[in-house]
């Protein structure tokens, strides 16, 4: 390996914060380099095939960006999502992700996943984008969030679906109308109305 590649795939991982081989072949440089570099200690390996700058500063949502790169069509959810944007006391230990009804279960080592089904516009919609630091998070936001814990209150438990309810509301994560759109989206109006009409009251 030369140096001037060498120093490309640097340059490309500390860009981009994290990348996986598919990442080189993108841009015509062989996997192979990535290998070397973790073994000369100019990268570090976090996770099978995501390779971080040596000096890179890990935080809280790492994790987080691992299951972007390793899932990218999946969509951060449920307990997942309320953690990011603090609208919880739970602290999960698997990473919540949604994905349409016949996309490929994935398989982790690490972190933990719990796969929920979603299809249509209860997929698609209320998805919000983070910038982490070392890539980029798709998660729901915290009005479809809460819809989706009311949709999901059997897997979860009505009592954290009714906690992001009124912390959200508290805080001013969202508006009223944010807040009954999606409840129609996911089909939980009815079942969501006592308790967002409580919180008005």
């Amino acid at each position: 390996m030369t140096p001037t590649t060498a120093q490309q795939v640097l340059d490309l991982v500390r860009q981009r914060g994290m990348v996986r081989a598919c990442d080189l072949t993108a841009v015509g440089l062989s996997p192979t380099h990535l290998q070397r570099l973790y073994e000369q200690g100019l990268l570090l390996r976090s996770g099978r095939g995501i390779y971080l700058p040596a000096d890179a500063e890990l935080d809280e949502n790492d994790t987080l960006t691992e299951v972007a790169l390793r899932v990218p069509a999946g969509v951060l959810c449920l307990l997942t999502a309320l953690q990011f944007h603090r609208l919880t006391t739970q602290l999960p230990h698997q990473v919540w992700v949604a994905l349409p009804p016949r996309a490929h279960t994935p398989r982790l080592d690490y972190p933990p996943l719990r796969v929920v089904r979603l299809s249509g516009e209860a997929l698609t919609a209320g998805i919000e984008e983070h910038a982490s630091g070392k890539g980029t998070l798709r998660l729901y936001g915290p009005a479809k969030t809460v819809a989706d814990c009311f949709k999901f209150r059997h897997k979860i438990g009505l009592d954290v679906a009714l906690e992001a309810l009124q912390d959200g509301w508290r805080k001013q994560r969202f508006t009223m109308d944010a807040l009954w759109h999606y409840a129609r989206v996911c089909r939980v109006a009815n079942v969501m109305r006592p308790y967002v009409e409580s919180l008005v009251s």
